[in-house]
C-alpha cells in the first residue's frame, strides 16, 4: 500500500471516511470568503487522541485554499484577491499570537518584543525556496532600532530574518542554527516558512497553512529533521507553509484507485492490487508543477506582504 504523505493537516482529516464526521479530539471549521473564491478551513487538534489519529501535534492548523473560481479573475478581482489573501494571513497570524500569549498568561511590561522570521530551505533549489524568497522580502528593522533606539518603529514591530539554508550547504541542522540565534537575539516569537508535500496536485502552491505547533523539516518527503518548535526552541513558533510537491507514487496510485473504481472493483480488490504493485521505483520522486519558479515567486509575495502586515509595515 502507498503511503501517502502530507504536511497538511486538512488532508490527513480528509483522509478519514466520509461517514466517520466526528473524531474525537479532532475540531473542524470551514468558510468561503471572497465570493466564493477562498475557502479557509480550522483544524484544531484538542488531544492526544486526535493527535494520534492525525499524527500530528495537537494545536490550530487554518489552511487558506484558493479554490477553483479564483482562476478565472479579471485583473480588478486578481488585485482584491490578492489583498484578501495578505489580510486573512495577517489576521490568522494575529489570532495565534494572541492565544498564545492569553494561554502563557502574557503581561505586557512595556518592552518591545522582538520576532524573528526563519525562511527555510534551499534558494538554489526551486519548489523548496520558498522560505528564502519569503525571509527576503521581510522588512526588517532590529538593526535601525539597535542603532537609533524605539522611536523608529513608529508603532511597528521589532523584526529580524534569517534563512539558514539546508544542512548539504552549511553541514549544520536547522534547529542547530536556531538555536544559537534565538540564545542571542532571544525572540518573542518566530514565524518559519518553508515549503511543504501535499498529496494532492490540486493544492500544489494554491494553499497556505499556517499552525502554531512549529515545524518538522523534511517530514512531509521522508527527509525528517530536529523538530523546530516551543518545546525545542524555548520560543513559541508558528510555521506558514506552501505545498510545492507531491508523491509521484501517490499520483500513480490515485489514478489508478479511480479507474479500477469506476471498473467495478471494490475497495478491498483495489487495495490487495494496488500493495501487489507498490516499488520503490517511485519511492523517492516528487513532481512539482513546471512554472514552479513563477509560482513560488507569486505565492512568496502574498505571504510576506501578510507577514508584513503583521508586523505593522
Amino acid at each position: 500500500m502507498v503511503e501517502k504523505r502530507t504536511d497538511l493537516a486538512i488532508e490527513a482529516r480528509e483522509s478519514f471516511p466520509e461517514d466517520n464526521v466526528e473524531i474525537k479530539g479532532v475540531v473542524l471549521d470551514e468558510k468561503i470568503i471572497q465570493d466564493g473564491c477562498i475557502r479557509i478551513s480550522t483544524v484544531n487538534i484538542t488531544n492526544e487522541h486526535g493527535a494520534e489519529l492525525m499524527k500530528k501535534p495537537a494545536g490550530n492548523y487554518v489552511t487558506i485554499e484558493f479554490t477553483d473560481k479564483s482562476r478565472y479573475m479579471d485583473d480588478q478581482d486578481t488585485k482584491e484577491f490578492e489583498e484578501k489573501v495578505s489580510d486573512t494571513i495577517c489576521g490568522i497570524l494575529e489570532d495565534m499570537v494572541k492565544d498564545k500569549k492569553d494561554k502563557a498568561g502574557h503581561q505586557e511590561d512595556g518592552k518591545t518584543e522582538t520576532y524573528m522570521v526563519t525562511g527555510l530551505g534551499n534558494r538554489f533549489a526551486t519548489p523548496d525556496a520558498l522560505g528564502p524568497v519569503v525571509m527576503e522580502k521581510i522588512m526588517v528593522n532590529r538593526h535601525m532600532v539597535r542603532e537609533f533606539g524605539e522611536e523608529v518603529l513608529e508603532g511597528n514591530k521589532v523584526v529580524c530574518a534569517i534563512a539558514p539554508g539546508v544542512m548539504a550547504q552549511t553541514g549544520m541542522e536547522t534547529y542547530e542554527v536556531l538555536s544559537g540565534v534565538v540564545e542571542n537575539v532571544k525572540p518573542a516569537f518566530i514565524i518559519v516558512v518553508d515549503a511543504l508535500a501535499s498529496r494532492s496536485i490540486g493544492r500544489l502552491c494554491r494553499t497556505i497553512q499556517i499552525t502554531d505547533t512549529g515545524i518538522s523539516p523534511g517530514a512531509g518527503i521522508g527527509n525528517n529533521r530536529h523538530k523546530i518548535n516551543e518545546e525545542t526552541i524555548k520560543v513559541p513558533v508558528i510555521a506558514i507553509g506552501v505545498p510545492t510537491v507531491v508523491d509521484a507514487a501517490v499520483i500513480v496510485s490515485e489514478c489508478m484507485e479511480e479507474t479500477l473504481s469506476k471498473q467495478g472493483f471494490s475497495e478491498n480488490e483495489i487495495q490487495i492490487f494496488l500493495g501487489s504493485i507498490a516499488n520503490n521505483n517511485t519511492k523517492n520522486l516528487f513532481v512539482t508543477p513546471k512554472d514552479i519558479d513563477e509560482q513560488v515567486r507569486w505565492i512568496g509575495r502574498l505571504v510576506s506582504k501578510g507577514i508584513n502586515s503583521f508586523f505593522g509595515n
